[in-house]
């Protein structure tokens, strides 16, 4: 009989011990064992407290299986990608240094997924040309330019042509600059006069300037 008394007044104690916070934090079962719960649960307690000390712990299960389950399967992608060639690729490659969904919120024609990936390669991605070139067929075909937007060129702000022209930021400014010093360009061979400019990339897109 004293053995039963012991046990008993043991797992009375374990249970007020347990039961002194009346918030049910889940912290409060993340320090019990399996087995000491079990015995919390088999002192006899109105039945009530009992569905409210089972109503806690569901929730800290569930709470743990949304933490290891429902995580997206890549920190830097949550929106699916079409299928096609190309996929895993830009997948594998365009997540390495930056955020999927940032770049793939672009929607651009050719020549401006080439120049994303080109600085993409700066930034020392390392693809081989043929992996390069797929990635550049599935970004153009999954992700067009709706409507290539125009640029008006002795108006527009650094930004634009960043966005538009996929200049770099220093380029853009370098722009700005040489139009405050010299006046508004008259053609596209005034821009290329621009230092630092790829003359070849402002003719891809030279369909898009307006010089008025």
């Amino acid at each position: 009989m004293t053995g039963i008394k012991t046990r008993t007044q043991k797992r009375l104690s374990l249970f007020h011990v347990t039961m002194r916070s009346r918030s049910f934090s889940p912290n409060i079962f993340s320090k019990c064992s399996v087995s000491k719960i079990k015995l919390i649960m088999k002192v006899a307690v109105p039945k009530k407290t009992k569905l409210m000390l089972l109503g806690a712990l569901l929730a800290v299960a569930v709470a743990l299986f949304a933490s290891v389950n429902w995580l997206p399967t890549s920190a830097s992608q949550t929106r699916p990608m079409p299928d096609g060639p190309g996929k895993a690729e830009t997948q594998k490659y365009c997540s390495q240094c930056h955020e999927l969904d940032k770049s793939l919120s672009l929607k651009q024609d050719r020549a401006g997924w080439r120049t994303t990936v080109d600085k993409m390669i700066a930034a020392g991605m390392k693809a081989s040309e043929t992996e390069i070139n797929t990635i550049i067929e599935y970004l153009y075909r999954s992700y067009p330019a709706d409507d290539v937007p125009r640029l008006k060129v002795n108006e527009a702000e650094a930004l634009d042509f960043e966005s538009i022209l996929s200049l770099k930021r220093s380029q853009a400014a370098a722009v700005i600059k040489y139009r405050e010093q010299h006046g508004k360009f008259k053609s596209i061979e005034d821009l290329k006069k621009v230092p630092g400019l790829d003359a070849a990339a402002l003719d891809a897109k030279k369909d898009r300037l307006i010089f008025e």
